[in-house]
């Protein structure tokens, strides 16, 4: 299995799906064959077309099959044998700062803040084709996680495993998080850069505007903020350590979102403010309508060693199997013609009414008197 990749591996829950036609079909089957041995008669055409054809609808049935088995597998994406591809890159680098604060496990956002990021950097990725992006971790210190690369399922791998355990020292410095993912570009020539950040916009004095500011003015840099939390309610801080809440002298600290500080921050970096709160935000609309509209800008081709794909392989027989069913299909509809005439003209030459024997024979009889009166009336008249 190290030489080979599975693309869609969830396609083969396909296979249950022709397992529960295949059960269909044969149960079916065993149906009409009661019903025909308990109420046909030896001479009906629907049981003798039955059992001249039953062998060819058998290998008609198992070619159908095997042909939708080859089709899902063909839709797996097997891949196995590595080639070495010249690949232009053209984009942009995105650098993603997660906010991985206690805050961030506040649950007014199913299933809590940090998971809600998580799942929107995901899907933002999904949109990307060719984009370099990278992770920003940052709580009352910043850790950057993952170096700009486009290995997007690698990046997602590890982004799974992120959350507030991975940054000692709690708290949030949202504007140490700008200047630290500011220089994390690998290009350090202005625009085609932009930086995601994901939070509920708490800051500890750490200067976010300015950082802001200075990103967008020297390095071309647009920063766009989505907001997590309610703004108005709030949530109480999971304390994970003790299985309830963090308290601050004694009374439970309750989380808002700061909308305010976001706003500034994106409007200092010509970036944009995306208010997610509470509500599921569609991230493929937000990359597109914001993100991938910053200038893009041409990168260094790339040696990418990637697995071959071998679809093709499962597509063609599938089809040749389908073929092959249809014209034994055809041969056995016409066959079934030619026999149901054939029994038709056999039924009728049965049921055709033939002279009795008996009248023949009283014919005979009457007709031998005759002639012997005619001879006896002649003589007579002699």
């Amino acid at each position: 299995m190290n030489d080979m990749q599975i693309g869609q591996p969830l396609q083969l829950y396909w296979l249950w799906a022709i397992l529960a036609c295949a059960l269909l079909g044969i149960y079916a089957a065993v149906r009409n064959r009661r019903a025909l041995r308990r109420f046909a008669q030896p001479y009906d055409l629907a049981k003798r077309l039955v059992d001249m054809n039953l062998s060819r609808v058998g290998i008609a049935s198992f070619l159908t099959l095997a042909s939708m088995v080859m089709l899902v597998i063909a839709l797996v994406d097997i891949r196995w044998g590595k080639v070495w591809r010249e690949v232009p890159q053209k984009g942009i680098e995105v650098m993603f700062v997660l906010d991985v604060s206690r805050s961030m496990l506040a649950e007014d956002v199913s299933p809590n803040r940090l998971q809600r990021a998580k799942q929107q950097i995901s899907d933002a990725i999904d949109e990307m084709q060719g984009d370099r992006v990278g992770l920003i971790l940052f709580s009352g210190e910043v850790r950057q996680k993952i170096p700009l690369t486009n290995h997007y399922e690698d990046f997602r791998q590890r982004l799974r495993n992120v959350g507030p355990e991975d940054v000692a020292r709690g708290g949030s410095r949202l504007g140490d998080a700008i200047r630290v993912a500011t220089g994390a570009f690998l290009d350090k020539t202005p625009d085609h850069k932009a930086i995601v950040i994901f939070t509920d916009g708490e800051d500890m004095e750490s200067e976010p505007v300015a950082a802001a500011r200075t990103a967008k003015k020297q390095h071309g840099i647009r920063i766009f903020c989505i907001g997590l939390g309610d703004p108005d309610t709030g949530a109480r801080v999971p304390d994970r350590t003790r299985g309830r809440f963090v308290k601050h002298e004694g009374v439970e600290v309750v989380s808002r979102l700061n909308a305010s500080i976001l706003r500034q921050v994106a409007d200092a970096s010509d970036g944009a403010y995306i208010p997610a709160e509470t509500k599921q935000v569609d991230m493929a609309q937000v990359y597109h309508g914001y993100i991938s509209r910053v200038e893009q800008g041409e990168f260094a081709t790339a040696r990418i060693n990637s697995y071959e794909a071998r679809f093709q392989w499962f597509l063609g027989p599938a089809i040749l199997l389908l073929v092959l069913e249809q014209w034994l299909a055809g041969r056995t509809t016409s066959g079934a013609v030619k026999n149901s005439d054939s029994a038709a003209d056999d039924k009728q030459n049965r049921d055709k009414p033939s002279r009795p024997v008996t009248r023949i024979t009283e014919e005979s009889h009457i007709a031998k008197e005759k002639i012997g009166s005619e001879r006896e009336l002649s003589e007579q008249t002699a």
